[in-house]
């Protein structure tokens, strides 16, 4: 019982557990982002904050959410000062965010979007084309990759959503990939970068679907903070996330990650996502 009470309150020390209330007073750096591909995300995010916080200066507490609208209501709120959102939403409430860092994957700001199924004998989506009366998995209503893009390439095929047998959001990318692999959907769209880690991870979602496309790229997934919040370990923080490729302890955090590292990037690593956005009448982004 000691020991259960130990790890609780280890736990409780170095990362913010969701169902916590948040004090409007706490000092330090809160950072939302919705849950990652990681099977140890809660030991990975302890380790990531210590890092953090002996490079930043401040404690850090991440914030975790089930979805990016949640975690963009804390930020605009401010009970959060920094997100890990997605490149959709950053473009949908540009006005409204300033971008603060942009991870790296394979030594670029930028990934790609996959059309996923089951591996199985006989599978017959090949494309967006062959959605008509099948089941699509999505990941969020603000992603980019696990919604805009079906959204703009079903268009493309000249296929209505109405057309499909049923949608639904999986609500996070390795789910998408679970659900596909327990054949729940005949198709999902995903984040090439996740199912590509969970590839690498060994995770056995990937081991059972395939991809059958692949988009072009778009800009990295950024961490953004409310436009003119004025934090004063905001900058602290973006030279601590620049510097975690060149030293050894962020070069393993990194790795965990499967990231490259990070860059301060610009707004415009977004435009294919901007004009993508522009295509589909329910994205909120105007012309």
């Amino acid at each position: 019982m000691n020991r259960r009470n130990s790890v609780r309150a280890l736990l409780a020390g170095t990362y913010m557990v969701a169902s916590k209330p948040l004090q409007a007073a706490q000092p330090g750096l809160r950072i939302g982002l919705t849950p990652v591909i990681l099977a140890d995300q809660v030991a990975f995010l302890s380790r990531w904050g210590r890092y953090l916080q002996a490079t930043v200066g401040c404690p850090i507490d991440f914030v975790a959410r089930e979805s990016y609208q949640l975690i963009l209501d804390m930020l605009f709120s401010e009970q959060i000062d920094a997100a890990w959102i997605c490149g959709y939403p950053f473009v949908r409430y540009e006005s409204s965010l300033a971008l603060l860092a942009v991870p790296t994957y394979a030594g670029q700001p930028t990934y790609q979007a996959y059309l996923i199924r089951p591996r199985k004998p006989g599978a017959v989506v090949r494309g967006w084309a062959d959605l008509r009366g099948k089941v699509l998995a999505y990941s969020d209503p603000l992603s980019n990759s696990g919604w805009l893009v079906a959204q703009a390439e079903l268009t493309k095929a000249g296929v209505k959503v109405t057309e499909l047998k049923r949608t639904f959001f999986a609500h996070g990318h390795r789910n998408v990939a679970e659900a596909v692999a327990a054949q729940l959907a005949d198709a999902g769209s995903i984040d090439g970068y996740v199912w590509d880690t969970m590839r690498q991870q060994g995770m056995n979602a990937v081991s059972q679907t395939e991809v059958v496309w692949r988009s072009e790229y778009f800009g990295f997934p950024p961490l953004v903070s409310k436009r003119g919040n004025r934090h004063p370990y905001r900058e602290a923080l973006l030279q601590a996330l620049l510097g975690m490729a060149q030293d050894t302890a962020g070069v393993e955090l990194l790795s965990a990650l499967n990231l490259s590292g990070f860059t301060s990037g610009g707004a415009h690593i977004y435009e294919s996502i901007r004009k993508q956005a522009r295509s589909v009448a329910a994205s909120g982004v105007s012309v």
